[in-house]
């Protein structure tokens, strides 16, 4: 490990910029992971470090790994609080489910709901529906998503 830490000084601090272009390229490769904000931690630990020896402050290379770990969980909590693309969180729960976007609103019967099955017209298609029994051109209103079927309540034959 020495050795590898002796090799990577010996090039300065071109190496943390070759770091930052590396993982930020990586980023635009591997899709869904966030390289960008480590290499921008990079490119941030070598400027840092430049700026240090423009001052005859000659950082050792040990600190500033450590500045760069400090900067990399730094980024990553300060990208989490800004919602940045969270994997595992949606703004909308129901993103991936087929059908969710009808959820309080009002379709027409298009099959008799009888035994608690039947068929509905929402937006441009024809959807399975389940729910409390409905005669054809009844208006229902979906309540929720069963698999592929819409879930339905309170029909009314459209005479109000």
């Amino acid at each position: 490990m020495t050795a590898l830490m002796d090799s990577l000084a010996s090039y300065g601090l071109v190496t943390w910029f070759i770091l930052a272009v590396a993982l930020i390229v990586l980023d635009f490769i591997i899709p869904g992971v966030h390289f960008v904000w480590f290499g921008l931690a990079a490119a941030l630990t070598g400027a840092i470090a430049w700026l240090a020896s423009q001052g005859g402050v000659e950082m050792t290379w040990p600190l500033q790994v450590l500045i760069y770990a400090v900067l990399s969980v730094a980024s990553v909590f300060l990208v989490k609080q800004m919602g940045f693309n969270v994997p595992g969180k949606s703004p909308d729960p129901y993103m991936n489910v087929r059908g969710a976007e009808f959820i309080g609103r009002t379709v027409i019967v298009d099959e008799a709901i009888i035994n608690g099955r039947g068929r509905v017209v929402a937006g441009d298609s024809v959807w399975p529906a389940q729910g409390e029994d409905a005669a054809k051109g009844a208006t229902v209103m979906v309540t929720g998503v069963n698999g592929s079927a819409l879930v339905v309540e309170g029909a009314s034959d459209g005479t109000d």
